[in-house]
């Protein structure tokens, strides 16, 4: 199988090439480098995959890069993540997130991939669950009212897959992803709050709660993630397909976890002004993709806290 995957070396992104390497594909990363790192690549470079250093919004470097290749598959990753960022460049986020999204469509569909997986935010798309508390988890029938730039753009992008998927006839899967944690995320963007946790408890820092730390989110692994990923990209439905595991875990529960896993008993939090465009409170619910693409999220939070901390060693 030939495959692309979009921001394939950031922290989801290059879990994803591992995984595809070691099944045997052939891979081919897209990536500018931004946020990404090329050590992260380092394994599957040496099993075969290939790096192109792009920006998806450059068309004419995205189709040299990628029409001889001529792929299967492809995994599209790659975007803009930060949601503070979002809300005070909105235009740059749409630029990447919208456009970025319309740029791999019609590649996909100009080079006659046989299916495209984009991954989307389920943190972020549906709004807030403390004003909808009853419909906490949120399944992918519920309303999608985005308090972020980030949110709204990933929405939009969600829009063209399904409009290529049925004008065009691609065969499009969506993928929603609660808060992913774990190896190689980078604690220097605002979403890797277990490993800005993590590296803080190990370097004997306290950590920064912002807001009063009972807002919640969805935590998952990113070993759940790929392998949800991976079976949407053989999925027969479009999906939306929300990977998360159901559950709230508010940010001062996160903070004893970390904590109780480091052998800290003096990580206690400062407390900040909360952040415009974050929700107070967010879960996922797994049902559709457990029933449609038998998976479900493995990992405990607590295990998956203690790979983190031993990975950041």
């Amino acid at each position: 199988m030939r495959s692309i995957v979009t921001g394939g070396a950031g922290f989801i992104g290059s879990h994803l090439v591992d995984a595809l390497v070691e099944r045997g594909d052939e891979v081919l990363v897209l990536d500018d480098l931004s946020t990404g790192a090329h050590g992260n690549l380092a394994s599957a470079f040496s099993r075969g995959a290939t790096l192109e250093v792009l920006d998806i919004t450059d068309v004419p470097k995205l189709v040299t890069a990628t029409e001889r290749f001529a792929p299967e598959r492809i995994f599209h990753l790659a975007a803009q993540i930060d949601v503070r960022r979002s809300m005070t460049e909105p235009a740059f986020d749409a630029r990447l997130n919208v456009i970025g999204t319309l740029n791999v469509l019609e590649l996909a569909r100009r080079l006659g991939a046989e299916r495209v997986v984009f991954v989307s935010t389920g943190g972020a798309i549906y709004g807030d669950g403390a004003n909808r508390p009853s419909e906490l988890p949120f399944a992918e029938h519920a309303r999608c009212e985005p308090l972020s730039v980030y949110g709204q753009s990933k929405l939009a992008a969600e829009g063209y897959v399904a409009f290529y998927a049925r004008t065009h006839g691609l065969a499009a899967t969506t993928v929603r992803l609660g808060n992913v944690y774990g190896p190689r995320q980078n604690p220097a963007l605002e979403a890797g709050v277990v490993a800005i946790f993590c590296g803080l408890a190990r370097d004997g820092g306290r950590p920064t709660v912002f807001g009063d730390g009972t807002q919640t989110r969805d935590y998952i692994h990113v070993a759940d993630t790929v392998a949800g990923i991976l079976a949407a990209a053989n999925a027969d439905s479009p999906g939306p397909f929300n990977l998360g595991s159901g559950r709230e875990v508010s940010v001062l529960e996160l903070v004893e976890r970390v904590a109780a896993a480091a052998g800290r008993e003096d990580f206690e939090p400062t407390f900040a002004p909360s952040r415009a465009g974050e929700v107070q409170r967010v879960a996922l619910d797994p049902a559709r993709a457990t029933e449609r693409l038998g998976w479900r999220a493995e990992r405990e939070l607590e295990r998956g806290i203690a790979q983190t901390l031993a990975a950041e060693r």
